[in-house]
């Protein structure tokens, strides 16, 4: 995961915990920034947070499969400030083929700045299998 061309540009680190997904934006860069034409970090770079963090939520459930957010309700609470940045995004209910899941933004201080609900779908298409295989 953290080897990817993507995570690596933005900057972005994701772990994975028994009972949830943690996306780390460890530096805050100066492309990060521009939230309220202040040094907070950008909604953009929120949205992506919550984007990898819920999406990869199906890891929990079965690492196997491939996953698409297909909807992203977000409020953001309070201006993120800081070095640093981080996203915990855990699972309410799953289903055979949608999941829902939950995530908030965390400062370097861990305060809540952001949350969002978010419905998962899931494939049965392994990520093993070669894209546009039966069933996917």
């Amino acid at each position: 995961w953290n080897r990817s061309e993507v995570l690596r540009h933005q900057g972005m680190r994701v772990t994975f915990q028994p009972d949830r997904v943690v996306v780390e934006l460890p530096e805050v860069r100066p492309e990060h920034l521009g939230g309220l034409g202040t040094s907070a970090v950008n909604g953009m770079v929120l949205a992506g947070l919550f984007d990898l963090a819920v999406g990869s939520t199906v890891v929990l459930v079965d690492p196997r499969r491939r996953s698409a957010t297909v909807q992203l309700s977000m409020s953001f609470e309070r201006a993120v400030f800081g070095r640093s940045a981080r996203c915990e995004a855990w699972i309410d209910r799953a289903g055979q083929r949608t999941l829902f899941a939950s995530a908030h933004i965390l400062d370097e201080q861990g305060q809540v700045c952001a949350r969002c609900q978010a419905v998962v779908a899931v494939s049965r298409q392994a990520l093993d299998e070669p894209q546009g295989a039966p069933g996917g």
